[in-house]
Formats: structure tokens, sequence, C-alpha cells
């Protein structure tokens, strides 16, 4: 996990796919610092339902490039922002209801860019980091998403 870079552009502090417990809370205070005003974070937090169906459970599977890929990301949205500092950590394995799968933080002076960049950070990281999601319904089916599409 770890990676750390800075330029002209946003600041990146943290990046990673990780098997481990994972929080915003655990991210914050690296991103903020005595300059930011507003501070975003996003917990994609497991839930007990999809699409009207009972979850027990999820796995999520990573490509052994996932961290690269989410490195990117994180850059990608730090040239588009150069205001923020932010942070992003997708959790791989065995996961059950109410963990975070998904955790970010973007800080800056401003509020609105704090916002706009931690919402196209989970769109871009959802869209481009090539990690899957293996649900298993209350009802005993289980079904893979994002691995075809």
């Amino acid at each position: 996990m770890d990676t750390r870079s800075m330029s002209a552009t946003g600041t990146v502090i943290t990046t990673g796919v990780v098997d481990t417990e994972i929080s915003t809370a655990a991210l914050e205070p690296e991103v903020l610092t005595d300059t930011c005003g507003a501070v975003v974070s996003f917990s994609g937090v497991i839930r007990d339902h999809d699409e009207g169906r009972g979850v027990n459970s999820l796995h999520y599977e990573a490509h052994p490039l996932a961290a690269e890929q989410i490195a990117e990301v994180a850059a990608d949205i730090a040239a588009r922002h150069p205001e923020v500092r932010l942070s992003v950590v997708h959790r791989v394995g065995d996961l059950t209801i109410g963990d975070v799968a998904l955790a970010a933080v973007v800080a800056s002076a401003h509020r609105k860019d704090s916002f706009l960049a931690c919402s196209e950070l989970i769109d871009e990281v959802k869209a481009r980091v090539a990690i899957w999601k293996h649900q298993h319904f209350a009802d005993g089916s289980d079904e893979w998403v994002g691995a075809l599409e």
C-alpha cells in the first residue's frame, strides 16, 4: 500500500489493494493538513441486499495489476484536481455485512474541490480497477459482478 507522489498536480498520499480492514479514519490523518478547510470521505460498505435480494457475504478478487491501476486512477484524479490531497484503498478477500470494501479521503482548501474529486475518484476506481465481486445471497445462490463487463 502507501504510494506517495507530489507535483504541480494534486497530491496522492496512499493507494492500495489490501486484504486487511480499511477505514477512512485511518487514511484521514495523512491527507488532512493545516491548509485544508475541507475533507470528504467515502466508505463503500457491504450492505445486506442487492436489487431486492438478501446478501450474506461478498468475496472480492483483484487482478495482479489492480494496485497499479488504483494508483494510476488516483494520479489521474490528482492531475485533474491540483488543489486536492487524496488517498484511496480497496479491500479484497472475504467480507461480511458492515465491512468497508473501499475507502477514500480527499482534502482541499475548499469543499467543492474535495466533493468533486472524491466523486470522480470513486467512479473511476469502480470503472477502471480490475477488482471483481462475488456475492453470496441469502437464498443460497451467488453471482460475480464486474467480471464480464
